[in-house]
């Protein structure tokens, strides 16, 4: 039986999210064995890897793949993914992926996973060390629509 909970409204697309200012920011988002992750944390979180997604080419009309395990690591993605107005695309195998996720020019994933994916796409590995600085160092504040059309423009 796994001890991992994602909550059940975390968006796939942008459409479903404005901010999480709906939700209690002290309320349990996700939880594993070893940690509990608010809805205040998510937030946080998601707002700074979808600052690194949008500087990396995420945007409205592109396809992110995602391969990412931890519940919570995939959480704070899908949500990073939906604020930078991208599509996710779960890598559900390894080796080459549907012709959804090889459309993706980015994806993100972890250490663990990296070597058995495609070569094709450009992966943000969220446990490598320069990833973590520009995540860790990043602003936490709320993705504006302007980002996401500049950011996008710039790249």
């Amino acid at each position: 039986m796994s001890t991992e909970t994602i909550a059940p409204s975390v968006p796939a697309r942008t459409g479903a999210l404005a901010s999480v200012d709906h939700f209690d920011p002290n309320a349990i988002a996700v939880s594993t064995a070893d940690y509990v992750l608010t809805y205040g944390e998510l937030d946080s979180w998601s707002n700074r890897l979808a600052r690194v997604l949008l500087a990396n080419g995420a945007g409205p009309g592109a396809m992110v793949a995602m391969a990412v395990e931890p519940a919570i690591e995939a959480a704070v993605t899908r949500w990073a993914i939906a604020k930078s107005g991208a599509t996710p695309a779960l890598v559900t195998s390894r080796g080459p992926g549907s012709s959804e996720v090889e459309a993706a020019a980015i994806g993100v994933t972890t250490t663990a996973l990296r070597g058995d994916l495609t070569e094709a796409i450009g992966w943000l590995v969220l446990d490598d060390r320069s990833m973590l600085v520009r995540y860790l160092t990043g602003s936490d504040a709320p993705i504006t629509d302007a980002e996401r059309t500049s950011l996008r423009q710039a790249s």
